[in-house]
């Protein structure tokens, strides 16, 4: 298969319709075992590239760098013009430093240098700030990351923020300064928060969205059942949160109608909540993950599925907002 392209929000830029997120990579677990290890991120990225895949996303904070340091490892043996690297900035990276964290000038000069370093780099495509920071002015960190632009370390500025913040991306994409033009919420098909006023923003603005979490934490994977006790080992057995937010019957009313959509065109629910997202006006490109291979192959097969207008309408209905 091939994924096609898509304009990376109002840019010139082109990207793959799915992103590739990495924040697994270098992740250690509650029981200190790094999830994916170097080996197999690369041979992750390997399956991407190989499926037509250019988006690569990725943060300064994800294994503690090790994300970046695997990604720059692999991108050494390929041409780097051939892919559009995504990081973020914003949490703490020297815990005993009182300016080790969010998006005061010195933070951020000192972690672009050491983001770049990593993924053995000159520029990034795209740099999200990856929280807002209500206590650095934000005429202090939009012009610091205008410099990142105009110095040619940084193509494109992004947030990655949920929609409580909407006025704020507005604010700083009217001052004088290169603006916001991605941004990168949680969204999928029980998770809709950002629907009454952050995508409209986004629309009015020009500003590209990315979504992250188009499974819902697994959720829409259809690994749980209603009135179940979770697997064993999975996040609904293992995260009180989650199981709050998630394994809630609303939320399973809107599962019921993905797997009523699943059956009808011959796909995984996990493929008709990426088509949703794909088939979505508002949407750029989602972010997919994946442990191993097969899981990220699975993902990338649903840019084939076609949603009917009815079935369309019928998944974003599941969910009243």
């Amino acid at each position: 298969m091939e994924l096609e392209t898509v304009s990376l929000g109002a840019t010139g830029t082109r990207v793959s319709e799915l992103a590739f997120g990495t924040w697994r990579f270098g992740h250690e677990n509650d029981d200190g075992e790094v999830e994916i290890g170097e080996e197999r991120a690369h041979e992750l990225l390997d399956a991407y590239a190989d499926a037509g895949g250019n988006f690569i996303d990725t943060a300064d904070m994800y294994g503690d760098g090790d994300s970046e340091r695997f990604i720059g490892n692999w991108l050494a043996d390929r041409d780097r013009e051939d892919f559009v690297v995504a990081s973020k900035i914003y949490w703490p990276t020297r815990p005993d430093d009182p300016n080790g964290r969010g998006l005061s000038r010195k933070h951020l000069r000192r972690q672009v240098d050491r983001i770049l370093d990593r993924l053995g780099t000159d520029y990034l495509d795209l740099l999200y700030v990856h929280r807002w920071d209500d206590d650095t002015p934000a005429d202090e960190f939009m012009r610091t990351l205008d410099g990142f632009v105009r110095d040619g370390k940084v193509n494109y500025l992004g947030t990655s923020t949920l929609e409580p913040n909407a006025w704020k991306v507005v604010k700083a994409n009217e001052m004088e300064y290169e603006p916001f033009r991605l941004a990168q919420p949680r969204y999928n098909l029980v998770n809709r928060e950002v629907e009454p006023n952050y995508l409209p923003m986004c629309d009015d603005y020009d500003v590209g969205v990315v979504p992250w979490s188009p499974l819902a934490g697994g959720f829409l994977t259809g690994k749980y059942s209603r009135d179940e006790e979770p697997p064993a080992g999975s996040r609904g057995a293992t995260d009180q949160q989650f199981r709050d937010s998630y394994l809630t019957d609303e939320n399973f009313d809107v599962l019921e109608t993905v797997e009523a959509v699943a059956d009808e065109v011959g796909a995984s629910t996990a493929q008709v909540s990426l088509a949703w997202l794909l088939e979505h006006d508002a949407v750029t490109a989602p972010i997919v993950g994946a442990r191993t291979v097969d899981q990220l192959e699975e993902n990338l097969e649903a840019t084939r599925i076609e949603l009917s207008d009815e079935q369309f309408a019928r998944l974003t209905d599941a969910k009243s907002v």
